[in-house]
């Protein structure tokens, strides 16, 4: 139990590095960054003079809504209907079930760059660029696969039995799934939509092809734009501005860890 603890306190604070000089270099000004070492720690006012500086430079405030928003709906979305494509093919034994699953599943075998050309053409040509609807489309459409695939290999560990017996007491198939089917789930549920809420909110690539506008673009991109040609922002500034936009995930899995472990405790889950 004792070399347990060690190993374990060990590869914590080995996962701690990152974090340390994250914070270390973040919190050096621009005009002393090449006088401290790499390991040398800044101050405290340097940190919160990067950290305006970052948030101002890069408009982070209209990325940071538009992300929030992008990283609650699109998950939450994803994962209800993921879970009644799940209920669909489990519960209700759907005709060619397995069929219809692969046929969703398959879509995320594909690369995201081999659809960029043509989802924005068609983005384009529907008038759905740079807009949030059309973020909170393609997110919602990415996370569907992977949320049906967790939530259908769920739901067959549950015995067909609750179904029938359900149906038995003149439960809706409505009030089944969202009454039995739902609740049994919830852990499942929970971390696809951290797992999927984390892709979007460090998503790149999506939020450089179709968006422009810093109201609508994610937050990620726009701390890109710090260190761009036209940003040229100092290192310090970046990192300062990358521990900004990290702290909201972090807050969520904290939160939703909370929950988790509290239904745990009281044998929610």
């Amino acid at each position: 139990m004792l070399i347990r603890r060690i190993v374990l306190g060990a590869l914590g604070l080995l996962w701690l590095v990152p974090v340390y000089l994250l914070l270390a270099n973040a919190s050096k000004l621009p005009a002393e960054f090449g006088d401290y070492g790499l390991w040398e720690p800044g101050t405290v006012t340097g940190l919160w003079a990067n950290l305006g500086e970052a948030w101002d430079r890069g408009k982070l405030s209209g990325g940071l809504l538009s992300t929030a928003v992008y990283a609650l709906v699109s998950p939450l979305i994803a994962v209800v209907v993921g879970a009644a494509a799940g209920f669909s093919i489990v519960a209700l034994r759907l005709r060619h079930g397995f069929a219809w699953f692969v046929v969703i599943f398959a879509s995320s075998i594909f690369p995201l760059q081999m659809i960029l050309m043509p989802l924005f053409v068609g983005y384009a040509e529907t008038g759905l660029f740079n807009t949030r609807l059309g973020m909170i489309l393609v997110y919602t459409v990415i996370a569907v696969p992977f949320s049906a695939f967790v939530l259908r290999n769920f739901f067959t560990g549950i015995a067909h039995q609750v179904f029938e017996a359900a149906v038995v007491d003149g439960a809706s198939t409505r009030r089944i799934f969202a009454q039995i089917y739902i609740p049994m789930a919830m852990p499942a549920l929970i971390a696809v939509f951290i797992l999927q809420a984390t892709f979007i909110w460090n998503d790149l690539l999506l939020g450089l092809t179709l968006t422009q506008s810093a109201e609508v673009r994610p937050i990620v991109t726009a701390l890109s734009a710090l260190q761009s040609t036209y940003g040229g922002s100092a290192m310090s500034t970046v990192l300062a501005g990358g521990l900004l936009v990290s702290l909201p995930t972090v807050v969520l899995f904290l939160a939703t860890q909370r929950v988790f472990t509290r239904g745990l405790s009281l044998g929610q889950f």
